[in-house]
């Protein structure tokens, strides 16, 4: 049997759970609980993507949120050398975010959940720092809006823009 191209692609992705949350809701029969889950889904080679779901078992929202994650694939082109080409500052919502590209051998200096959106996308060496919302789907946004907003190197240097090396 062989595999499309589409299949083979899902294989190498990688899906992680980053935030579950139940609610409750009081009912004549006692409580009824529904489960909503936030899933990143990304290859370490600059495909990442976010989903999120609800659903009245836990299972199925994790399921749901993978499905819609792939369907929300971005490629993250601005990658160079396990970094970022400069500085970025994003505000979504109530949260910002600042990355900082890093030399060599610095690693992932960032918060948790950061830090699993950062390692899916394939960034080895990066500073970031989260101020404000701490709201699990605010940073996240906010961390797409900063990596799908990063210019290549080239496109800054035929601009003449500075860059710290």
């Amino acid at each position: 049997m062989s595999l499309s191209k589409n299949s083979h692609k899902e294989d190498q992705l990688e899906e992680k759970v980053l935030v579950v949350n139940r609610c409750s809701k009081v009912v004549k029969g006692g409580r009824k609980f529904s489960f909503s889950a936030l899933i990143l889904v990304g290859d370490g080679k600059g495909r990442l993507g976010y989903g999120f779901a609800k659903a009245n078992e836990l299972t199925d929202a994790i399921r749901k949120g993978g499905e819609a994650a792939k369907k929300n694939l971005m490629k993250i082109e601005a990658l160079e050398d396990g970094s970022i080409p400069h500085e970025v500052l994003v505000h979504h919502d109530g949260a910002q975010l600042l990355l900082k590209p890093a030399k060599p051998g610095t690693g992932i200096v960032a918060g948790s959940r950061i830090r699993l959106i950062l390692e899916m996308a394939g960034i080895k060496d990066i500073v970031a720092k989260s101020f404000g919302s701490n709201n699990p789907m605010n940073q996240v946004k906010a961390a797409f809006k900063a990596l799908t907003g990063l210019s290549p190197r080239k496109d800054l240097l035929r601009r003449g823009a500075a860059i710290n090396d």
